[in-house]
């Protein structure tokens, strides 16, 4: 397809850890704290001799730089998406590219950029890890060495526009998929996808598990939000040995739209913080949870017991349907009349319904149709 050759892993990066943080003596406070600003999503797998050590510089650099968001560290790499004014971005990224334990393998293409700003996060999260994105199987075991072949924007571009050219004449050989979760692909996707119905990202492995009979023999074009889920997800398909090549879409939906932002990505991206999504185009894909008008906005359900998105239009507000389901709806009166100090639940019960690993009600037919 074009793409570039399939990596064979990054050791080729110097173990050694800078301290250094930027001088700031030159930047005003008020142009380092700026509330307009930006906020950066990148990943790095490299090989890492001492997280902890990683992770502290990590923390005192984004302190310094008064940048908010979510670092995680682990042997394998860094992950993370942090915000901050355009002028702390920027010092940012110029730091990241000098740290010696990045040499070679990170550059400046690696960060996506978004407007927004440290207001994007509640507060500044880093840490330790076993993987830097939760696929919950040991990376000695599925390593991002493995990983597929890369396609750039371009490339991907013109091999979604065949795939979708011989799907409607039931013709294609190729899968395109989603391997984000489902309310992620709920609210934007690329035309003629195969989404999984999973609610995180460690389920992926069993969905794969559970449906090999669907990738067999199949060229399978995969991407995700920033491209970190495909390189530990293609591997994983990979290593299964069911399908004729496995390519990912390089710096994920984010660097397509870029470039592509009228292309064949339909609706708004889900992102990891408090705006939930960002916009490139006009389309609407979803719909308002009680009353089905058109609606990609998420909110957080009112019950403070759950920590489920639920998409409720303005006017189904305003009547009070602002909870994920009819559970939660009703829970909320009573947990609003008790004592503050709930714990706060991962899953409402009107999760359980879904399967934790959907089995693809389709066949090879539907599938190669683009249904």
């Amino acid at each position: 397809a074009g793409g570039e050759a399939r990596p064979s892993g990054h050791s080729y990066g110097s173990s050694e850890i800078s301290w250094a943080l930027p001088d700031t003596s030159h930047v005003s406070h008020d142009d380092l704290t700026s509330q307009v600003g930006e906020v950066l999503l990148y990943y790095c797998y490299c090989e890492v001799r001492d997280p902890e050590k990683l992770c502290a510089w990590q923390k005192a650099l984004c302190q310094h730089l008064h940048l908010t968001g979510k670092v995680r560290v682990a042997s394998e790499g860094i992950n993370g998406t942090v915000g901050g004014s355009k002028v702390a971005a920027s010092l940012y990224i110029k730091v990241m590219l000098s740290q010696p334990l990045f040499k070679n393998i990170l550059c400046q293409e690696d960060f996506k950029s978004s407007a927004g700003g440290a207001h994007c996060f509640p507060d500044l999260r880093v840490g330790v890890f076993k993987e830097i994105v939760p696929m919950g199987i040991d990376p000695k075991i599925v390593s991002y060495k493995e990983t597929g072949i890369h396609l750039s924007p371009q490339e991907f571009h013109r091999e979604v526009e065949q795939y979708l050219s011989q799907a409607t004449q039931g013709q294609s050989d190729t899968i395109l998929l989603d391997c984000r979760n489902f309310y992620e692909s709920k609210i934007g996707h690329f035309q003629g996808c195969l989404a999984p119905d999973i609610r995180k990202f460690s389920y992926f492995p069993s969905y794969v598990d559970e449906n090999l009979e669907l990738f067999k023999d199949k060229r399978v074009l995969m991407y995700c939000t920033g491209g970190i889920r495909c390189e530990r997800g293609s591997a994983y398909l990979r290593s299964k040995a069911v399908c004729r090549e496995v390519y990912q879409l390089k710096g994920g939906i984010h660097k397509y739209l870029e470039e592509f932002p009228d292309g064949f990505y339909r609706g708004k991206l889900f992102v990891f913080d408090d705006r939930y999504a960002i916009c490139s185009n006009e389309d609407i894909i979803s719909a308002c949870r009680y009353c089905g008008v058109l609606w990609d906005q998420y909110k957080l359900c009112s019950s403070q017991h759950c920590r489920q998105l639920v998409l409720t239009c303005p006017s189904c507000c305003n009547k009070g349907l602002t909870a994920c389901c009819s559970v939660c709806q009703e829970k909320e009166l009573k947990v609003t009349s008790r004592a503050s100090g709930q714990t706060l639940k991962e899953e409402c019960e009107c999760t359980r319904r879904r399967p934790r690993v959907p089995i693809e009600p389709v066949s090879p037919r539907m599938v190669d149709t683009g249904k």
